[in-house]
């Protein structure tokens, strides 16, 4: 069954697609009160974050946009050392879409936000003109567990670390688009866990960024930026899969600038290195975290090569395709 306008007059049909699909999949006390807004309960120093999210297509390897529009807002919540607890998920859903698919998403949805341990608590769902197309905006609320992350905190001698492998997202989108046949899957993923296994590692984070559109060539200026601080790291330590840089090697890509959804960029004082390492390679998406690189003095962002060179990385320059929110 395909939608059409008439799921967007706030009438029966509007009921039928709330309660049959949103409801069904989201089901918890607070959203099926059905209130204007919902009343939570939280503690006193939150983090809040709202984003939006388009991609083409829909469904790829690993992952769709319901799991994507999950991850993002989780994983924003996360960087700034909050424990998230409460989404929002606003719906624009152009005609022509079908009915399976919009379940498909809301279930997806579901799945990772019990994965994450949150809860959908309110939302909001508009049909416009269109061919079959649906754009998430989600919002987040988070309590911070963690304070005093940013990016002003890097010192000189702190040491970055990613959690696992780049390029992942990238990829699987562009597989998909370009009907390119191989084992590529999404890293979209909820990071939550890895904050945790630092706090229990008593690691004083210095800075943590999810490293999404820009990759992470992108955050390793912005610490140049913010900081007043230079980085280094080092191209033998770039966590990349063979499958990876076959693929980035077709296609000349770099996987310094290719998106992720579930991969960070952590800085930490050099004496907590190893202890932090650890606790990420504990997490579930962690498990092929590295040692990258330091913060030195300077306002740049350069590579120690495979070769014994220097490379210096800049900023991503023009479109880094695909778009993925």
């Amino acid at each position: 069954m395909k939608i059409n306008m008439s799921y967007g007059s706030g009438g029966a049909l509007t009921s039928k697609l709330i309660h049959e699909v949103f409801i069904k999949y989201f089901n918890n006390p607070i959203l099926n009160r059905m209130e204007d807004a919902a009343v939570l309960k939280v503690s006193e120093k939150i983090a809040f974050t709202t984003d939006s999210f388009v991609v083409t297509p829909m469904f790829f390897p690993g992952g769709d946009i319901g799991k994507l529009a999950v991850c993002g807002t989780v994983n924003d919540l996360t960087m700034m050392g909050a424990i998230p607890k409460y989404l929002t998920a606003g719906f624009i859903i152009e005609e022509g879409t079908e009915l399976s698919e919009i379940e498909e998403v809301a279930r997806s949805m579901a799945n990772t936000a019990k994965e994450a341990g949150v809860k959908i608590v309110a939302g909001d769902t508009k049909v416009i003109e269109g061919n079959g197309g649906i754009y998430i905006n989600t919002s987040g609320i988070g309590e911070i567990v963690k304070t005093g992350i940013s990016v002003a905190h890097c010192r000189q001698g702190d040491v970055i670390l990613v959690s696992g492998n780049l390029g992942e997202h990238h990829a699987a989108i562009m597989s998909k688009r370009m009907e390119i046949d191989n084992q590529i899957v999404s890293d979209c993923a909820p990071l939550t866990g890895i904050l945790k296994e630092l706090m229990k590692e008593k690691v004083p984070i210095r800075f943590m960024r999810d490293i999404t559109r820009g990759g992470l060539a992108t955050i390793l200026n912005e610490i140049t930026d913010s900081s007043l601080c230079g980085v280094v790291i080092e191209e033998g330590n770039l966590p990349v899969s063979a499958e990876i840089r076959g693929f980035c090697d077709i296609l000349g890509l770099d996987p310094l600038y290719m998106a992720n959804e579930g991969k960070l960029l952590a800085v930490v004082p050099k004496a907590k290195a190893k202890r932090a390492l650890a606790a990420m390679q504990r997490s579930k998406y962690g498990k092929n975290a590295v040692i990258l690189g330091e913060i030195t003095e300077g306002n740049s962002v350069t590579m120690n090569t495979r070769l014994g060179g220097r490379r210096k990385i800049d900023l991503l320059y023009g479109e880094g395709l695909p778009r993925i929110c």
